[in-house]
């Protein structure tokens, strides 16, 4: 059976933690800031946790991980 290509952009864009979810940062946080609110900035900085709806595509993107 041939091996199955991880999804190159997704493997960038995702980590995962030591309990096995699944963090990545938001986007719309690197540029044009000067019009967004200092709390929208201040939680773009963070690293968010992926909920469950998405955990199974990003899982198919992702099979050796």
């Amino acid at each position: 059976m041939p091996k199955i290509k991880t999804n190159r952009a997704a493997a960038k864009r995702f980590k995962k933690t030591g309990s096995g979810k699944v963090k990545y940062s938001k986007s719309f946080g690197s540029h044009i800031l000067a019009k967004k609110s200092r709390k929208r900035k201040r939680d773009l900085r963070q690293s968010h946790i992926l909920d469950e709806a998405n955990m199974k595509n990003i899982k198919r993107l992702l099979p050796y991980w």
